[in-house]
């Protein structure tokens, strides 16, 4: 449990100076919404071999290390396998191969949309991953908010930034609650509690000196920010200025542009095969 930990890396950032570094959050978040609506609009195996070489050579433009997005998709891993054979027995189609208990057949389609789905899954995870490896938190921030202004008009300025400001807080945080809860385990078996070993009952129940202390913390924490925030004389987004401004460059319609001829390829080879 505590290796798993270490492998949480979302919601970190890792700076490089690469192309998508330099691209504007907001263009960021936006071809992140078109690429998971055309991930799963893709039908087929050939689409999906598109995706998978666009989600490639977008992660070779970050110059984010493997090792980090890896590590990402290890510790989903168990929700990636437990999906695929949900797929692999009700996937339904194409030729029957063997039979299992419970009258659960395995057919040529089944495995078709396991792999296929469990594909899927990989790309969404490691393109999902990268806006936060590429973007720091008050960019994400900024961008939220310019993208969410239109609600200005309803009169919700101030509730533009408080829910752009809730959600930078949740993914800054998550970094440092998994550190919280590494500190928690280690503390617990320096005292000779069992986390590893026995029944899942037993590893269930071993789970309660972790999350108590991990919810006293955190809750702590929310208290010791607000009083932060409280004391920099925060009051929401009404007559506040940003020191930095978003910008849109060439950079952006050039990572646009690129982004469309992925989406046309999808849209393509959904309709020839």
């Amino acid at each position: 449990m505590t290796r798993m930990l270490k492998d949480i890396t979302f919601g970190q950032y890792y700076g490089s100076g690469s192309f998508i570094h330099r691209l504007d959050a907001r263009t960021k978040i936006l071809l992140l919404i078109f690429n998971i609506v055309f991930l799963f609009l893709a039908k087929n195996y050939y689409s999906l071999a598109l995706c998978t070489v666009y989600v490639a050579f977008v992660l070779l433009l970050s110059k984010v290390p493997a090792r980090m997005f890896l590590k990402n998709i290890k510790t989903i891993l168990p929700i990636i396998v437990f999906t695929a054979l949900l797929n692999l027995f009700y996937g339904g189609g194409g030729t029957v191969l063997f039979t299992l208990f419970w009258n659960l057949t395995v057919t040529t389609g089944g495995i078709y949309r396991a792999v296929f789905i469990a594909g899927r899954i990989v790309l969404l995870i490691l393109i999902s991953s990268l806006l936060t490896y590429t973007t720091t938190p008050n960019d994400i921030t900024d961008a939220i908010e310019s993208l969410l202004s239109f609600l200005r008009i309803f009169g919700l300025r101030g509730a533009v930034h408080v829910l752009a400001m809730m959600m930078t807080i949740a993914l800054r945080f998550i970094p440092t609650l998994v550190e919280e809860t590494e500190k928690i385990m280690n503390a617990q078996k320096a005292r000779g509690a069992d986390l590893e070993n026995g029944k899942l009952f037993d590893k269930i129940k071993a789970l309660i000196p972790i999350l108590i202390p991990l919810l006293i913390s955190s809750v702590r924490r929310a208290y010791e920010l607000a009083e932060a925030m409280e004391c920099r004389c925060y009051n929401g987004g009404v007559g506040r200025v940003r020191m930095k401004r978003l910008r849109f460059s060439s950079l952006d319609l050039a990572a646009a542009l690129f982004n469309l001829l992925f989406c046309g390829g999808i849209i393509i080879l959904n309709i020839l095969l």
